[in-house]
């Protein structure tokens, strides 16, 4: 990092802080606060979609995971279109027209309000632990590592010893060792703390117009440069004969990784997840995720968020070429050298080779800006559902608008704290991805059960989603917890149940999310069946802005879900 890098990084975020502010003043009421007024155009949608949903997650453990196994992780990016795709044809529009401020909201309508609260207080807990901690822990790793805060904060003194000398069984070197480590911990702590704060603060002011408008500039800096970094690696592999052979180099050296396709037992993503598992995950988050829903929720219109979630599933195919192929090509460029890192650093280690000054603090500045991104996106959702479903229904059922926006700050403060607290906790964990993984499956499958069987069987009564939000997680965790309590080689031993347990929790996530699922739709349509209400629940009808459909909407979904199929055709 040279003094220009560092100077182009932080003007740029000094740039994102400015127009978020000045963009969002004179907010007063919660739907300014919490929806931007319910104003957004197509383009501030879709926009704020995709740099809400790329982090360091992404540049840290998606690339690692292309270097470590090939493309095959890129199904995660190419079926999130064709579900945004469904989400703009049915689910959004039943959406808007019920006047939603939040997904839970949903479920008092459709169900009653304990369906409201439970949802809402998992989703408070579950973005804290995962979306808000995790953007911290990997952001402040990521920006660590590239920046050598480390390192500057030994030089700087704040450190004593992390710069001396000696051999690795002597005093001195057990000393240097235990500084150095010092100064990784204390330079994790200064990224936590610095992207919560700094995140945080235009949030608390802003509310999502803020948010949106920071996307808006990050997504694109961000998309600009991952195109660079991409031009870049494939000029590399074709050493000065163009980017045609480098891409030709690429595609022979990888030629064994360049398959989505993976065996049944895969334990990421197995092949047969692509039509089972794998969507339960992917409808959640691009569907009845507050931290993705709540900008489609604050479209002007139902036309201008089908537009807005058709341009994001349009960049979501493109991004594998920026996120994914990055990855696989570090290896080939970057070889033996890789070997010093681990793969997450796959990503970090390329910029550092390919970029020169003030290009590589470009760069930096749009991986930056979208660690802000994540952050306050989910900071403002998480605090929008505490805000409205769960204070505004059992505290304050009569607040005014402002003291709704004046809670609503308060509650991002607070969640951004606890998140910044538990980041930490994190490192205990084997690994970033891991870690979601296994956290969200608690949430995805019940979330996704309720709210399907309830739009489709309209007669099921409230106390069958009631049990299936309850019962589904203790399930989920059914499932993996044998894997957790027994060794494969412990339960081989014990045989009989045990073995038989430890086998159906080794399996991949993914398909347990499948199964329970399956059970909980069956659960409730049995409910239903035995128990049914007397007349079929009317969905409300106060739509707060117009909804009448997109002309284009039906074409171009068609086009994405054709250009998916050929995307998955071409690389089998």
């Amino acid at each position: 990092m040279t003094t220009l890098d560092t100077a182009l990084l932080l003007a740029f975020l000094l740039v994102v802080a400015v127009v978020s502010m000045v963009a969002s003043r004179g907010e007063r009421t919660r739907a300014d606060y919490f929806l931007a007024g319910r104003k957004l155009r197509w383009w501030l949608v879709g926009f704020s979609l995709i740099a809400s949903n790329i982090s360091t997650e992404h540049f840290v453990g998606m690339t690692g995971d292309a270097a470590r196994k090939g493309l095959a992780v890129a199904s995660y990016e190419w079926l999130a279109a064709p579900a945004l795709v469904l989400v703009a044809l049915w689910l959004l529009p039943r959406f808007l027209r019920a006047g939603l401020y939040t997904i839970p909201e949903f479920l008092e309508y459709r169900y009653d309000r304990a369906c409201r609260s439970i949802l809402a207080g998992l989703m408070v807990v579950f973005f804290v632990l995962t979306v808000l901690a995790t953007v911290l822990y990997s952001g402040a790793t990521f920006l660590s590592a590239v920046l050598d805060l480390p390192g500057w904060l030994a030089a700087q003194g704040f450190v004593d010893g992390a710069a001396g000398s000696g051999g690795p069984g002597s005093a001195s070197g057990e000393a240097t060792a235990a500084a150095r480590e010092a100064a990784d911990a204390l330079a994790f702590q200064v990224g936590v703390w610095g992207i919560g704060i700094a995140a945080g603060v235009y949030t608390i002011f802003g509310g999502l117009k803020a948010v949106v408008w920071s996307d808006l500039l990050q997504g694109s800096a961000l998309l600009v440069g991952g195109t660079v970094v991409t031009l870049l690696a494939l000029a590399e592999l074709g050493d000065g004969a163009g980017l045609a052979a480098g891409w030709s180099r690429f595609t022979t050296a990888q030629a064994d990784a360049l398959h989505v396709v993976r065996p049944w037992d895969d334990p990421d993503v197995p092949s047969l997840s692509l039509v089972t598992g794998l969507w339960i995950p992917v409808l959640f988050y691009w569907g009845l995720n507050q931290f993705i829903t709540q900008r489609t929720l604050a479209a002007g219109s139902l036309a201008e968020g089908q537009k807005g979630l058709m341009l994001a599933a349009g960049i979501k195919l493109f991004l594998p070429f920026l996120v994914v192929l990055p990855g696989m090509m570090a290896v080939t460029i970057l070889g033996d050298a890789l070997l010093d890192a681990p793969a997450d650093g796959a990503y970090p280690t390329l910029l550092r080779h390919l970029l020169p000054a003030g290009l590589l603090g470009l760069m930096l500045a749009a991986v930056a800006g979208s660690i802000m991104s994540t952050f306050n996106s989910g900071l403002n959702s998480a605090a929008t559902v505490f805000t409205l479903d769960l204070w505004g229904v059992h505290v304050a059922p009569d607040m005014d608008e402002r003291r709704a926006v004046r809670v609503g700050r308060t509650v991002t403060a607070v969640l951004a704290i606890a998140a910044c607290l538990w980041a930490p906790v994190i490192r205990s964990f084997e690994g970033v991805f891991a870690y979601i993984q296994e956290l969200w499956g608690f949430v995805s499958a019940p979330t996704c059960a309720v709210f399907f069987v309830g739009l489709l069987a309209r007669r099921v009564p409230a106390g069958a989603a009631r049990a299936a939000l309850v019962v589904g997680p203790l399930l989920y965790l059914v499932s993996r917890a044998p894997n957790w309590v027994w060794t494969a080689d412990e339960a081989a031993a014990a045989g009989g149940a045990i073995a038989a347990l430890h086998a159906y929790s080794s399996m991949a996530f993914l398909y347990h999310m499948f199964v329970l699922f399956l059970v909980l739709v069956a659960g409730m349509l049995a409910w239903g069946r035995v128990r049914p209400l007397p007349e079929p629940v009317a969905l409300p009808d106060r739509a707060a802005v117009d909804v009448t459909p997109w002309r284009g909407v039906e074409l171009a979904g068609a086009v994405v879900v054709a250009a998916t199929g050929v995307l998955y055709a071409v690389w089998w």
